[in-house]
């Protein structure tokens, strides 16, 4: 299966997709995705990453307009640092979150102005820590630090085999007062129900005025749905669950073989090249 017509938007997931636990960029990935901006082709990331530990790589891929962080619930400027929108999730929605995993033994984060808050610096800050390049900020008591404002997310960190099953008592906890996906495999987040990569997705696509279908997206796991789901030709990397290629359009390699060098090379370039161009 191939894109209808020539993409003029990319969006990229990041980890597990463009990035890998070394946090980096694959030279061959690097100049497909740079080939591509040549021929007028926009790129944007779509992470559930903080702003502060997306924007380097976008920085590296030449990507100074908007980009999705937060898993949809921000849209920042990567070029000036500018915060275009925020969909927070409430707070009495984060804290019963919090107080449940607590309550059960897993460690619990908040995010407020692009910093993260917890309130135990253990090996799960630190893995959190250690792959967005950011220091969490300790606290006595996330319920009174955060009285009287919102987070941008709720994060829950523990080992990878227990999180399928948890998952579904954060849902039950949440109700419909939460979007729950999963993203690395250690991490249950917690969103503002309005809040998906998908939907975010929109709004960037609006801000250069490319209709969906001319979007190709490329992911790597359950946060990714929404977003294929969105996207007018949707790309999942090899190692993605079975859930996320289900409703892929393509499947190619994965990280270690260079898998979205693969799918901009297939499904970008030759398509824009056979098309006359992808440029608005």
């Amino acid at each position: 299966m191939t894109p209808a017509r020539a993409p003029l938007l990319l969006a990229l997931d990041l980890d597990g997709t463009l990035i890998d636990r070394t946090l980096r960029v694959a030279p061959r990935v690097q100049e497909a995705i740079a080939r591509a901006r040549e021929r007028g082709v926009r790129a944007t990331i779509v992470t559930g990453r903080m702003f502060v530990a997306a924007q380097p790589f976008a920085r590296l891929l030449g990507i100074d307009g908007p980009i999705v962080c937060y898993q949809g619930a921000a849209v920042y400027d990567a070029g000036n640092g500018r915060r275009l929108r925020e969909t927070p999730l409430a707070h009495d929605v984060a804290i019963r979150v919090v107080e449940r995993a607590k309550r059960d033994g897993y460690h619990a984060q908040l995010y407020h102005d692009d910093e993260f808050y917890a309130e135990a610096n253990n090996k799960y800050s630190a893995l959190y820590a250690e792959l967005a390049g950011i220091k969490p900020i300790i606290v006595p008591s996330l319920a009174a630090e955060f009285a009287g404002r919102d987070s941008t997310k709720c994060n829950i960190i523990m080992e990878p085999e227990r999180t399928a099953a948890y998952v579904e008592v954060v849902r039950a906890v949440c109700g419909e007062e939460g979007y729950v996906t999963r993203s690395n495999p250690e991490f249950i987040e917690v969103m503002n129900p309005r809040v998906d990569k998908g939907a975010a997705l929109r709004f960037v696509a609006a801000q250069y005025g490319v209709p969906m279908e001319r979007v190709l997206a490329i992911g790597d796991s359950f946060n990714d749905i929404p977003l294929f789901r969105a996207a007018g030709f949707s790309v999942a990397m090899g190692s993605s669950p079975g859930e996320l290629k289900a409703v892929a359009s393509a499947i190619v390699a994965d990280y270690a073989g260079d898998g979205v060098a693969e799918a901009v090379e297939r499904f970008v370039l030759h398509g824009s090249a056979q098309s006359g161009g992808a440029a608005p």
